[in-house]
């Protein structure tokens, strides 16, 4: 994140996104089993009511972002498949991991909660680039990135002075620890501020137990009803998982 900005800029405008029934994946890690965090995320966003040109992100979906892998309709169930295991093998050996999360960051274009930090997340996203690249058509797409962990209470859609909401959110909610144990692979299907997300697995930190993920892949019809490419849309159905969070309380 840069220094304070001196203007909000809207954050989709000219910003190509997938379109309806298209969708994208990403490595998150969710936040939807942590309390404390979606507490501070209601400070913040209860702090920012008042103003018009921000768009909340909703307290299920509240998320650190770790990689985007690419569309889903380029990627096939197999490599899915392997991109998972690839994961849950080099993630068995990263024990979970204690951060602190308080910190408020401002972007002209989002408002977040720092994770703090920064560099614990750093093996996670080691482990996943390599899962990505072994897993996805080999090649070396997943490049190394500066990266400040964070998660987003709120997007900027509308061009403001950024002032008057500095002032009101301030730059320090309470601190509040948490253990994070796992992260997911999420389907984004259409428009991001839609919010039509799918987890398709998830991948624990020190080969905790959690879900076991099947596969079923909806493959597009060609001419005649016949399969189409080799390529198809994967959806993924989780049948169960056990409750791996573990938090400290805020301060």
């Amino acid at each position: 994140m840069s220094p304070l900005p001196s203007q909000m800029a809207d954050r989709w405008a000219g910003r190509r996104e997938p379109g309806p029934g298209q969708g994208q994946l990403y490595w998150h890690v969710l936040f939807r089993n942590y309390p404390q965090v979606q507490h501070l995320a209601s400070i913040a966003q209860e702090r920012l009511g008042c103003f018009p040109g921000l768009h909340f992100t909703p307290r299920q979906w509240l998320h650190m972002t770790t990689l985007v892998v690419g569309f889903a309709e380029d990627i096939t169930e197999s490599e899915i498949g392997d991109m998972v295991e690839h994961a849950r093998q080099l993630l068995a050996g990263i024990p979970p991991i204690t951060v602190t999360l308080g910190k408020i960051l401002y972007h002209p274009e989002a408002i977040v909660i720092a994770i703090r930090p920064g560099a614990a997340m750093d093996p996670v996203l080691k482990a996943v680039q390599a899962a990505t690249r072994l897993a996805v058509t080999g090649e070396e797409t997943v490049k190394s990135q500066e990266w400040t962990p964070h998660v987003t209470v709120a997007y900027s859609t509308a061009v403001q002075p950024a002032g008057p909401i500095i002032a009101a959110l301030g730059r320090e909610l309470p601190s509040c620890q948490v253990t994070l144990s796992r992260i997911d692979l999420v389907v984004q299907e259409g428009p991001e501020r839609l919010w039509n997300w799918r987890s398709i697995a998830e991948v624990p930190f020190g080969g905790l137990s959690i879900a076991a993920a099947i596969p079923v892949v909806a493959r597009s019809r060609g001419p005649g009803g016949a399969p189409a490419a080799k390529r198809g849309r994967t959806s993924w159905t989780v049948t169960s998982f056990d409750e791996a969070t573990t938090v400290t309380d805020c301060g």
